[in-house]
């Protein structure tokens, strides 16, 4: 078993900045991918960006690209969502979750077997 936790969200007015902190711990053998997601108000779920961690290879949706940045800190587990140049369409909950992946493609949710319980990140305009 594992288990995710982030943290990080918060309230922020349009144009506005947030770094969000995804921390996994427990039984991590297998994990290849971290991997951010999203749900807003009245939208699908949303995969927004993934760290995958054999290749060092990142994933970002169109939505957020040249705005989001996703890092990770090897050594903590912690991997890190920048979110530059927010906007209202980003006001949504965000979800770490942990997974077995490999980057082809878009993320699939399926490739995802722990999830945190999220944060909430709230952009005024």
């Amino acid at each position: 078993q594992a288990q995710v936790v982030e943290s990080g969200g918060g309230s922020v007015q349009g144009g506005g900045s947030l770094k969000l902190s995804c921390t996994a711990s427990g039984n991590l053998a297998g994990i290849t991918v971290f991997g951010w997601w999203r749900l807003g108000p009245g939208k699908e779920r949303e995969g927004v960006a993934a760290f995958y961690t054999v290749t060092g290879s990142k994933y970002y949706a169109d939505s957020v690209k040249g705005r989001f940045t996703i890092s990770r800190d090897t050594a903590k587990n912690t991997v890190y969502l920048e979110m530059n140049r927010l906007n209202s369409e980003d006001t949504a909950m965000y979800i770490c979750a942990i997974g077995r992946a490999w980057g082809l493609g878009k993320m699939n949710y399926r490739e995802y077997t722990y999830w945190g319980q999220g944060t909430q990140v709230t952009v005024s305009s």
